[in-house]
């Protein structure tokens, strides 16, 4: 179990090229910026005076270039909260941004999230530059299959359509039948059944098993699965569970579709981020304890300042990657490494399947 405390802000700044060139900020433009971010929550979190005047100094150079490059910057929830209460300018979870960056009339996206995530902006977004500031951020899921892989499930099962997480790459995608994202997954499965007796999800076994208990599906035989697993959510103790509830009475405790059985079995609500978030909105209780990444759960703080949560969390390394230092190097100085394009063939049958997705979760179609 790991606690998340608030991430150092690199100093280093360079400065923007010519053709780029804003302004230095004024000291009463820093200070003001400083109360804004104080007051979006950063303090609450634990941000000291230094912290504030650090992160300031560069959400404001990069509010600035956002502006005078036409550019959206969208924030995964896991992301660090500097970046998504300092320069994101919509947050969510896989399907939200999705989403809006296909809508946005922005020509570039900066997208503070992981790779996966950006493919997915560059194939629904064709026309625009998408840069992603931390090239290196990958993901297990998407990492543990290939589209070799998929091929082949499709060859040993023919005829069942494949469901794929938005956890995958471009190339995996381009394979599926349809994306799926933890808060529409058992919605597009469901229908999936409705016309085949066998359907293949990917590539969380984990999540896979919990959706064929809520669908009422046996594993292999209706269900084909794939042996991938998140490294955040793959490893919480369920057994802890009933220590958590006997020392805070009346909790609630919400995990995601990405853990195991045995803990979502032990726990009061199942779901993705959107979902939980949902959840405790709208619901009164003691305590809430979020079982997924630490950035939900600080997110959680400031959205909801009056409730109380209780930590049980662990940090994605490749969601930390991003930080406001690299946020501000793409828009400054994009590099080839920070750009993310994917094939034309690649993407044109990708976005068929992420199409899907929108189809089947807002009910625009049947199957």
């Amino acid at each position: 179990m790991t606690d998340s405390r608030p991430p150092a802000v690199r100093k280093s700044v360079r400065p923007a090229p010519a053709e780029f060139s804003i302004p230095q900020a004024t000291s009463a433009q820093l200070k003001e910026e400083q109360a804004r971010l104080a007051s979006s929550g950063l303090a609450e979190l634990g941000f000291c005076t230094k912290d504030l005047a650090r992160a300031a100094a560069l959400t404001w150079r990069i509010n600035a270039l956002k502006k005078l490059r036409d550019a959206v910057i969208p924030g995964h929830v896991y992301q660090r909260p500097e970046i998504l209460l300092g320069v994101a300018d919509f947050v969510g979870d896989s399907y939200q941004l999705a989403k809006l960056c296909a809508e946005s009339k922005a020509k570039t996206i900066v997208f503070c999230g992981v790779r996966f995530m950006a493919e997915t902006a560059a194939i629904l977004s064709p026309d625009k530059e998408v840069l992603l500031p931390a090239p290196a951020a990958g993901c297990s899921l998407a990492e543990s299959i290939t589209a070799a892989d998929v091929r082949r499930l499709k060859a040993e099962n023919p005829g069942a359509p494949v469901a794929a997480y938005i956890n995958t790459t471009a190339e995996v995608k381009a394979e599926a039948d349809v994306i799926v994202t933890s808060a529409n997954a058992a919605r597009i499965l469901g229908r999936l059944f409705a016309k085949s007796p066998r359907v293949i999800f990917l590539p969380d076994e984990l999540m896979g098993r919990n959706l064929a208990a809520a669908l009422g599906k046996k594993v292999g035989d209706e269900l084909v699965l794939w042996k991938g697993t998140c490294i955040v959510h793959d490893h919480f103790d369920a057994f802890a569970m009933a220590l958590y509830r006997k020392t805070y009475p009346g909790v609630r405790i919400l995990a995601h579709t990405e853990c195991s059985p045995e803990l979502t079995a032990a726990v009061d609500f199942v779901g993705g981020t959107g979902d939980m978030m949902a959840y405790v909105e709208k619901t009164r209780a003691p305590f809430y304890m979020l079982v997924t990444e630490c950035g939900l759960g600080e997110l959680a703080r400031t959205r909801f300042p009056h409730k109380r949560f209780v930590f049980m969390c662990r940090l994605c390394p490749h969601m930390k990657l991003t930080d406001l230092t690299a946020v501000l190097r793409a828009l400054e100085s994009p590099s080839p490494a920070t750009r993310v394009t994917v094939p034309a063939e690649v993407a044109a049958r990708a976005r068929l399947s992420v199409k899907r997705m929108f189809e089947l979760a807002e009910d625009t179609v049947k199957l």
